[in-house]
């Protein structure tokens, strides 16, 4: 962990550049380590052609992030990383912002380790390179 989701609609898809987006949160969390170890690191988008945003009315459009981590960190530790997530969101979608209807929100899911399996030899890679 973590896991950074994305869920966007696909009105934006071809002015949202979320490839780059998801590289650009990568890289924050990476630049987090070892609070966040580089091998448990995620980041996917998920385009949603289904959805139905205020009164209908309007080309409107939409994208909320969810950073999931494990419990354990301090709320100082948290609140950074968020701040820091949702200010890059913000430049990277101020265009958008600027030119159409648009919503961006974030949350943070912190969860208790308890009850996750994992199997991830990915973390080992980074041992031997001392990340």
């Amino acid at each position: 962990m973590p896991h950074f989701i994305i869920e966007y609609t696909s009105n934006i898809k071809s002015a949202a550049h979320i490839p780059a987006l998801l590289e650009k949160a990568n890289k924050i969390l990476i630049s987090k380590s070892p609070t966040f170890p580089i091998g448990g690191i995620r980041s996917r988008a998920i385009e949603l052609e289904d959805y139905y945003i205020a009164d209908g009315q309007a080309d409107d459009a939409f994208v909320h992030a969810t950073l999931k981590i494990g419990s354990g960190r301090s709320e100082q530790v948290k609140a950074a990383v968020c701040d820091e997530l949702f200010t890059m969101m913000k430049d990277h979608f101020k265009e958008l912002y600027d030119q159409r209807y648009f919503a961006l929100s974030m949350e943070l899911y912190e969860f208790s380790e308890a009850g996750t399996y994992k199997w991830n030899n990915i973390h080992g890679r980074f041992k031997k390179n001392n990340r």
